[in-house]
């Protein structure tokens, strides 16, 4: 950041806000209307913090690799705007052509990154190269998912608009790490357009050909950059769909009995997906997980060790499917409820571990609250809690067993955080309820 950023970053943000509240004054519904300024204020306030603290704490970091990366970008477009419109909507980033530019982009090699880089360069030409622009044109991108993701949670439980702002927009990490110059601005704001096409075009059937758009567009979107992230979304996608229909059959015996059909349609059809999804992606073929895994965990444990950072460990790992599989539990556990306070080595961690502290209180409430088949049943009648709880536990463990420090633990994370949590207030919400009506149910005995 430079005293370029000083000066163009209010004139933006005028910009900027100045289309946030004309948007907002188009929104019918009053009760979340008053949420849409704070909410996207947040993931501005989150971005340009993400800059200071690569600048000031980390003394660099991806932001600014990106940021360097997008630069080139702009010194081609300063040359010629054929030069940096074809260097960011090239077929292939192996051009000849553009070769004098692309020499010297470090991500270059990295086409999942390479995607990010294409991105920034193209606000640069925007933003005059200014960081802290770009961040805030990463977070504008970036609210416009999460807005869709509140949209979706806030039409099947309008009650819990509160809770699910804060589930959605407020959790510290997601809007810190969710919102500048990063490839999770991006793969996060992909993900709540996915929720939101999935959940208006085919459960609820709602603008078909509108939803399979942003359908399409966000899995390709997230396929490019984050393709684990679909790995985790799609098989409790189909079981969310198939117990949506499920869930209409009036006949009892007819919804037990379909249930086996239900899960024997759903794990051939989830797993055709996925290796649909991963047949061009070598690093994550069903048939190279496990291998991708174990040398992702070793290079992340190494380098964290390198750097002073907090590696967690779950015990030795071999590259094989069982042994990988026996880790699930210590692997959801450590994304779900760790870093435990004790274990904060600094004031991002202690940030995680007091997130991951809530976590385990809402949790172990939730348990003295409602009995486990009370949990069960609330689960399986509301499809939607089913998908939040297995996008939520599939992601955890993929996480988990792949991240083994801290410091990258509380960035891989994110994308499940808002959904667990959701998942948590919304089934808190049923607990209390329950308990509420009984208690009238005893006066009124009495």
């Amino acid at each position: 950041m430079d005293i370029k950023d000083i000066f163009l970053t209010p004139i933006y943000l005028l910009f900027v806000y100045g289309f946030a509240y004309l948007f907002r004054s188009r929104i019918r519904d009053k009760t979340i209307r008053p949420y849409f300024i704070p909410a996207l204020t947040v993931k501005i306030v989150g971005a340009l913090a993400l800059g200071l603290i690569y600048q000031f704490y980390y003394g660099g970091g991806d932001t600014f690799n990106f940021y360097k990366d997008s630069r080139v970008i702009w010194e081609a477009f300063l040359d010629s705007p054929f030069n940096a419109f074809g260097i960011i909507f090239a077929d292939s980033v192996h051009d000849p052509s553009v070769y004098e530019y692309t020499r010297r982009i470090y991500f270059y090699v990295d086409p999942p990154t390479f995607h990010v880089i294409r991105i920034a360069g193209f606000f640069s030409i925007f933003a005059f190269n200014t960081y802290s622009v770009i961040a805030i044109l990463f977070a504008v991108v970036g609210f416009s998912g999460v807005w869709a993701l509140y949209k979706v949670f806030y039409d099947l439980y309008p009650h819990l608009h509160k809770q699910l702002a804060y589930a959605v927009f407020f959790i510290p990490s997601v809007f810190f790490w969710g919102s500048g110059l990063l490839k999770d601005t991006i793969t996060l704001g992909a993900l709540g357009w996915l929720f939101h096409g999935f959940y208006f075009g085919v459960v609820k059937r709602r603008s078909l050909l509108a939803n399979a758009v942003v359908i399409l567009l966000a899995v390709a979107v997230i396929q490019a950059i984050k393709v684990y992230i679909l790995l985790c979304f799609l098989p409790a996608a189909f079981f969310w769909i198939f117990m949506e229909y499920r869930s209409r059959i009036r006949s009892g015996f007819l919804r037990f009995v379909s249930l086996p059909v239900v899960i024997a349609i759903s794990i051939p059809l989830s797993y055709r997906a996925v290796v649909k999804v991963t047949e061009e992606n070598t690093r994550y073929r069903l048939d190279q997980i496990t291998a991708t895994t174990k040398t992702t965990a070793d290079w992340l444990k190494t380098v964290g060790t390198m750097q002073g950072g907090s590696v967690y460990s779950l015990g030795e790992f071999d590259g094989t499917w069982t042994n990988m599989i026996s880790k699930a539990p210590a692997a959801i556990n450590v994304s779900l409820y760790r870093p435990y306070l004790w274990e904060a080595r600094n004031p991002v961690m202690l940030l995680s571990a007091l997130e991951a502290a809530f976590f385990l209180f809402l949790t172990v409430r939730i348990f003295f609250q409602i009995k486990l088949v009370r949990l069960f049943r609330i689960i399986g009648t509301q499809p939607v809690l089913l998908f939040c709880l297995l996008f939520a536990v599939t992601f955890s463990f993929a996480v988990g067993v792949s991240s083994y420090n801290f410091g990258t633990l509380v960035r891989y994370k994110i994308p499940m955080m808002p959904f667990f949590l959701a998942f948590l207030y919304i089934v808190q919400s049923q607990a209390v309820r329950k308990k509420s009506k009984s208690s009238k149910k005893v006066r009124r005995l009495a």
